[in-house]
């Protein structure tokens, strides 16, 4: 049986005309929310929901549309106020029966403590970021949102547009809006943020009806496409196994008007599920630290999980050895090289894969890092002459392997991967697992084992630094096991000569 929330919310879904197939059923588990699965085997190309834009909730659909616009506010700071606005209605909302489905706010970073921001996620690659989330937040509060609550024409309560609930509709708002179209801008789109997230296991997507591949060729894709809809009246496109067709849930009477409206939004099966399955949306190709941070939840294993390297952790190392004019000098050379880290507003980085693999990037600049004073000087020159620079490590790296060399191939990491660069990865991988503290993964792995779900910041931060230090072992192996290649090829080239 339904929950009360999930029966009143069908009900809100029947009055805004939405409407849902008899082949997907809602459960609400207290521990994992809600989620959707298939009564029946759903098909690729199943439309499974339709939803009106007007009943999604947006800057343009809100009542608080006035206020906002003239504010000045747009994107999803005015989408935060226009989801404060509808929350501080209750009961007097036209999305109150959606809003009643929703958590106060997301258990994402965004909104923990500073406290637990700096104990939970010390060391991981969102320490710095969710701290810095979080003044840049405030500041938009300050600046922007409480000037509005006490000069606009509504009557606003402050306690309904404090910091507090900004920060808990931001967590709302990056966890589960979607962006509609051009004029709605992003928006909470009701039913469809019921759809959970798995990597890599897309079930079902979002669409509208003005989003198709074919749109630039044809003007008539979508009209024929609803007619189709329409035509069967309440039919799902798909029918399950046993033969027998699938109905909408909703106003009876409204579902071809709906057919033929350009302003629907649908959520279609782009693969076959079978029955008694749940229904999987993805967020994207995402590594943990990215789920974490917008949606709030990890998943062990993550194939798209990284750890980052910062640009000065590499000079930190370098100027360990060298002194700080020489780390400069060697980096300026790596640069000429028309060489450059990832990039993120004032940081530069260099990722490191799931599989401990490393940029070419950091080996490259490693291993000018490590180049002897006269070739050094060779390749300095060889910039200076060459109408070209993506040779140039290149003539370096063929004089010292014996090897000819292709201007135009890209340089293989095997041969960057001397024996003292390996030993550079190595001392990386420990400078950057120190900024996790003094606890030991094996403490990490512990204290997971020991922890349940319903402890979820704990939990999954637990996940995020395992997932993250796994990587740095991985790191380790592969700077281990390309130190002894390394050792096997000068053998080979000595007995050689």
């Amino acid at each position: 049986m339904a929950s009360r929330r999930l029966r009143a919310f069908k009900r809100w879904m029947k009055s805004q005309g939405i409407e849902f197939s008899d082949a997907i059923e809602f459960t609400d588990c207290p521990e994992q929310g809600i989620s959707v699965r298939a009564l029946c085997d759903l098909k690729g190309g199943d439309v499974v929901a339709q939803i009106p834009k007007t009943a999604c909730l947006t800057i343009k659909t809100s009542g608080a549309r006035e206020m906002i616009e003239a504010g000045g506010l747009d994107g999803s700071l005015g989408l935060s106020v226009a989801l404060m606005y509808e929350k501080s209605l209750g009961q007097d909302s036209p999305w109150a029966g959606y809003l009643q489905l929703l958590p106060s706010q997301e258990c994402l970073p965004l909104v923990w403590t500073l406290e637990e921001v700096d104990s939970l996620l010390c060391g991981t690659e969102l320490h710095e970021t969710v701290k810095e989330d979080q003044a840049l937040l405030y500041e938009d509060w300050k600046e922007n949102i409480l000037p509005i609550v006490y000069s606009a024409p509504l009557k606003l309560s402050p306690s309904s547009f404090s910091v507090e609930e900004y920060f808990a509709a931001k967590s709302l708002i990056t966890s589960r809006s979607f962006e509609i179209d051009e004029y709605h801008g992003s928006g909470m789109v009701p039913l469809a943020d019921l759809f959970n997230h798995k990597t890599g296991a897309e079930d079902v997507h979002f669409t509208s009806h003005q989003e198709s591949d074919d749109d630039a060729d044809s003007d008539n894709t979508d009209n024929s496409k609803l007619s189709k809809i329409s035509g069967e009246n309440k039919k799902a496109l798909g029918a399950a196994s046993t033969g027998e067709n699938l109905f909408f849930h909703g106003d009876s009477e409204s579902l071809s008007v709906f057919g033929d409206d350009p302003v629907m939004l649908e959520m279609i099966m782009v693969r076959d599920v079978i029955s008694g399955v749940e229904v999987f949306n993805t967020y994207g190709s995402l590594g943990n630290a990215a789920l974490l941070h917008r949606y709030g939840f990890t998943e062990p294993n993550n194939p798209f999980d990284i750890v980052n390297i910062d640009l000065e952790l590499v000079l930190k190392w370098g100027c360990s050895l060298f002194s700080n004019r020489y780390c400069r000098a060697r980096l300026s050379l790596w640069r000429r090289l028309d060489y450059s880290g990832c990039v993120s507003e004032n940081s530069e980085y260099f990722e490191i894969t799931f599989d401990g693999e490393p940029q070419t990037e950091l080996l490259t600049l490693l291993y000018i890092m490590l180049l002897p004073e006269d070739a050094c000087h060779k390749l300095d020159i060889s910039i200076c002459m060459a109408d070209k620079v993506n040779g140039c490590v290149g003539i370096i790296l063929s004089e010292k392997h014996d090897i000819t060399w292709d201007r135009s191939s890209e340089i293989s990491k095997d041969l960057l991967l001397t024996e003292k660069v390996c030993s550079a990865l190595l001392a990386l991988a420990d400078i950057r697992e120190s900024c996790y503290g003094s606890k030991s993964i094996n403490d990490d792995v512990e204290a997971l084992k020991r922890c349940c779900m319903k402890e979820r910041k704990l939990y999954h931060s637990l996940v995020l630094r395992i997932s993250e230090r796994t990587i740095l072992e991985k790191l380790r192996t592969y700077a281990t096991v390309g130190a002894q290649t390394f050792q096997t090829a000068k053998k080979k080239r000595m007995k050689r000569h």
